[in-house]
């Protein structure tokens, strides 16, 4: 069922709801672009310069600017905020990368001076702004992203309104609206053929999907800074089937930890059935034929930036107020935005523990609290406020004097030159948020302890002196696992935080030591430019396939995705398969059942009177070898296909093999040693017990571990750990263990098809068409198998190959059908060739004397050899089909074949090295016939059809 949230995006996020007015005059990319030919308004590139460099363009939700305007004068004066990550990231990328941002400003720019600032931007910082309506703006960022994106994404839901605003329609069509005018000024300075767009934050998930639909080999990254909730939260959105295909539109996915990506990848399966696999260390997404790769990557400080701070002369003075201040005290510094996932009350509330289970720290221990102006307003905000103030006031009552206060709040706009000599004055850090994306205040504290040479002047300190340093991290914000020196606590559990306090602050100073320079290290080597270059290199690569593979877009709205496909992989023509099987002679066809013949979603999994009808039909022509291969057991097998009296059957996954109804079941040639069975069953049983849904087939040659009705999540876990478990025990047994349903099995259907292909040209028979049709992994193996029979150097003349997958999807397979629908028009075009061919050499001929007589197969057959000469007794005058003979001879021996039948009664085959172009026949009675075959020589892969169906006189 379609979600009620599913609009069109084209019509919605045209921004005509609002009323707002036009987004000023296309900016031309010949502004930007260092090329020689122009490029026009619409975006057409007449020419360009083999000297282009591309583009790197930064997305975000704001500009790396700081913008006011001059009162007297009325310009705006603009300038680079030093302290934005989208700037420092620049460090990361090449130095002939010409880095583009953008983004929206900070302040309202009156409609009238867009133009001229977006100008003045372009040329004096490469900077493109979005100017959004400001009733938009306030829907888009302070409603949907502020008000329900960011408390949901922090693991709060809106039970309430007190707290947070419950989902909004108008908010969410701002949101799209919103994004769609960033990808259109994006679009007006990206050449997708050269440049790369990586897009930042919640605030535009749904850019992609606009992007993609416009440039489909968009080279496209996007790194989350936020949470990714687990799925129990994520599923609360009511658009969480469209944020989550728009995010699938970027190629490469960011996030800070392991966690929230395995919660992005838990909810794409859980909502979408999407499946991820490991692919050579990078994880990977299959999404209708695009790999998206998940990047996991803390972001890092800018090590200049923060040693620019050290040595700044204010900070130099301020480090020596701060030491004057607090003289003989321990520093605990905690700086934090205001918001109520930062957990700053709650770290108030860990000092009050502190100082009354410690009372000698009464008076020699202080928390220093920097508060960031907050982000956003709101009652919760206010309310979070007001407690930390009470809990401020509090504590210093009971546990302060003169002279003292155990908690300073500094709630003020502080420059970070004073925040590094709180940094560098400070004992301990502590970051206790109840939840955050990655928060950086850790790793700025350990680089001002390290220090600079004039820092060290102002603290008194000796050069050579070893640093010291120590942190409490809450365990639910992003840095906590880089940070492993650090003492990790559970925010809620005040008790936990004070005892770790108390640690930190009375630990050696040698293991303070060890964990600082551990901290450095890290921190100094994983900076905001190693960030970046990583990033850019795994979208590099995770790009480098685009013009390699055909692209289709559909889908409409959110829906809308990209198809890639390889330019070999095609739907199969039923036509074109008819005609080749027309023109050829021996062939081979496999077909799986399960999701092939039969539907996965039918409830009656035996085949229907049609699938018989056209198995019967097929399988009736002598030149077909028709096997169906499935993993059912051969008792299924058997009945369901008891009246098709010619067809094989490869049962469990080929471990059974009959060749036809009248023939006996043969094993594969391998070990038949079941002793393994009484290992695995009793480890499978236990999984079984403690999986809800899940059951165990048992198969004369293998077990098999069903887990498709139990929990996903639960069911993949558990199958995971049964494949480790099974592996082990089973290490030195006869067995492979499978992947997929955990199918414990000796053989695949690869061999399968091998061994019937092999037994084929053994006989004389070698294939010139060989088909195979199959639906999952395990046909993988078979499309491999009939792909490298093609190149059998014992094969005069390669067969026609079709390895045809069901569904358009990633394949080893060259060609698809859509589905059981397409397979049995495609069983139907072949039985109707089938019963062409049948009825041709069915035909009567009226012979013109009667020594010869209708068309007949013989069943009783002598022969002898002589020389070059083969021959063969009859039991009466008959014309004999050439395939009867075929699996007779040596193919070594044996190049051409011809059958002809001549009075005596004696058949002829003529052995021949060249192709033949007309053939002279003496009867034995000094009578030659002639027989010429027109203007296409007779060859090893036409031979059938044109020595079929002759009678002579």
């Amino acid at each position: 069922m379609a979600s009620s949230s599913y609009i069109s995006l084209m019509d919605l996020a045209s921004g005509d709801m609002f009323n707002s007015p036009q987004t000023p005059e296309r900016i031309s990319r010949v502004m930007t672009l260092p090329v020689d030919g122009a490029i026009t308004d619409d975006g057409d590139f007449d020419s360009l310069s083999s000297e282009y460099c591309e583009k790197t363009i930064i997305v975000a939700n704001f500009l790396p600017l700081q913008a006011q305007k001059d009162i007297k004068s009325g310009q705006w004066l603009f300038s680079f905020d030093e302290d934005s990550l989208l700037l420092q990231m620049k460090d990361g990328f090449s130095p002939d990368t010409i880095v583009v941002y953008v983004g929206s400003l900070k302040v309202d720019v009156d409609s009238k001076e867009q133009d001229e600032v977006s100008k003045t931007l372009l040329e004096e910082f490469n900077c493109v702004p979005t100017f959004l309506p400001p009733d938009l703006q306030k829907k888009f960022y302070h409603g949907f992203c502020k008000q329900y994106l960011w408390p949901l994404f922090h693991y709060m839901q809106p039970m309430c309104a007190d707290y947070g605003n419950r989902f909004d329609r108008l908010h969410w069509q701002a949101y799209l609206s919103a994004n769609k005018i960033f990808a259109d000024k994006i679009i007006e300075v990206t050449n997708p053929e050269k440049d790369y767009v990586w897009v930042h934050d919640y605030h535009l998930m749904a850019l992609p999907t606009f992007l993609r639909k416009h440039f489909h080999r968009v080279k496209l990254g996007f790194f989350l800074h936020s949470p990714f909730p687990s799925s129990e939260i994520y599923r609360t959105l009511p658009v969480r089937e469209e944020i989550l295909k728009a995010l699938l539109n970027a190629d490469l996915i960011g996030f800070h930890t392991f966690d929230y990506a395995r919660h992005f990848l838990t909810c794409c399966s859980r909502i979408l059935g999407l499946d991820h696999e490991s692919k050579r260390g990078h994880i990977g997404l299959d999404y209708f034929g695009r790999t998206v790769y998940m990047k996991i990557l803390p972001v890092g400080i800018h090590m200049g930036q923060l040693q620019s701070s050290l040595n700044h002369p204010s900070s130099s003075t301020k480090v020596k107020e701060i030491v004057a201040k607090f003289n003989g005290k321990k520093i605990i510094i905690g700086v934090d935005d205001m918001d109520i996932f930062k957990g700053i009350s709650l770290k108030v509330l860990a000092m009050e523990q502190l100082l009354q289970q410690h009372p000698e720290l009464q008076g020699k221990v202080v928390l220093i609290q920097i508060v960031n102006p907050a982000r956003s307003t709101g009652k919760d905000v206010q309310e979070a406020i007001r407690e930390i103030y009470e809990s401020t006031e509090r504590i210093n009552d009971v546990f302060g004097f003169p002279g003292y206060e155990p908690v300073v709040l500094i709630d003020r706009c502080v420059p970070f030159y004073e925040k590094a000599a709180y940094y560098a004055c400070a004992e301990c850090c502590i970051v206790n948020a109840v939840r955050d994306g990655m928060n950086l205040v850790p790793y700025k504290y350990i680089v001002c302890r390290q220090g600079t040479s004039r820092m060290d002047e102002a603290l008194q300190i000796a050069p050579e002196s070893p640093r010291t340093s120590m942190i409490v991290v809450s365990e639910f914000i992003g840095c906590s696992p880089s940070l492993s020196g650090a003492i990790r606590v559970n925010p809620w559990n005040i008790d936990a935080v004070a005892d770790a306090l108390n640690m930190a602050i009375t630990m050696p100073d040698v293991e303070k030591q060890i964990r600082h320079e551990k901290h450095y290290r890290y921190a100094s080597s994983h900076d905001a430019a190693y960030w970046s270059q990583s990033f850019m290199q795994d979208l590099e690569r995770a790009c480098k396939e685009h013009y390699n593979r055909h692209c289709w877009g559909f889908g409409f709205g959110l829906s809308f995705r990209i198809l890639s496909i390889s330019p070999s992989f095609r739907k199969l023509s039923i036509d074109h398969i008819i005609s080749v099987h027309r023109r050829t002679c021996r062939r081979a066809i496999f077909l799986d059942y399960d999701g092939t013949v039969v539907p996965h979603s039918s409830i009656i999994k035996s085949p229907g009177p049609e699938v018989i009808l056209f198995m019967n039909s097929i399988c009736s022509d002598p030149k077909n070898t028709v096997f169906i291969v499935s993993g059912r057991g051969k008792n299924s097998l058997s009945d369901w296909f008891a009246q098709c009296e010619n067809l094989g059957i490869a049962a469990e996954h080929g471990y059974f093999i009959r060749w036809n109804r009248r023939s006996e079941w043969e094993t594969f040639p391998i070990t038949i040693d079941f002793g393994w069975k009484r290992i695995a069953e009793p480890v499978m049983q236990l999984y079984t017990e403690a999986t809800d849904g899940s059951f165990i087939e048992s198969k004369e040659s293998a077990l098999v571990w069903h887990h498709q009705d139990a929990d996903p999540d639960f069911g993949s876990s558990q199958a995971k750990e049964l494949l480790d478990h099974l592996e082990n025990v089973l290490a030195n047994e006869p067995v492979v263990v499978k992947r997929g349903h955990q199918i414990v099995e000796g053989v695949t259907k690869g061999l399968v098809a091998k061994k019937v292909l092999s037994t084929m040209i053994s006989n004389g028979e070698p294939p010139d068409f060989v088909l195979c049709v199959g639906d999952d992994r395990s046909d993988e193996d078979m499309f491999e198998s009939i792909s490298n029979t093609a190149y059998i150097s014992s094969l005069p003349v390669s067969p026609e190959i079709f390895a045809c997958t069901i569904g358009q999807k990633p394949s080893k397979a060259r060609y698809y059908l859509d589905d059981t629908v397409d397979v049995l028009k495609l069983l139907s075009g072949l039985n109707g060739a089938s019963n062409s061919t049948i009825s041709t050499s069915n035909t009567e001929t009226e012979p013109k004397t009667a020594i010869i007589q209708k068309w007949k197969h013989s069943e009783h057959i002598g022969w002898f050899e002589d020389n070059n000469q083969h021959s063969f007794s009859l039991d009466r005058w008959v014309l004999v089909d050439v395939s009867i003979f075929r699996c007779q001879f040596d193919t070594s021996q044996v190049r051409f074949i011809v059958i002809v039948l001549l009075t005596e009664g004696i058949v002829y085959l003529l052995s021949m090295e060249n192709s033949l172009v007309g053939l002279t026949i003496n009867d034995g009675e000094d009578e030659q016939w002639h027989i010429d075959f027109g203007k296409e020589a007779i060859t090893k892969t036409n031979v059938y059809c044109l020595v079929t169906g002759w009678v002579f006189p």
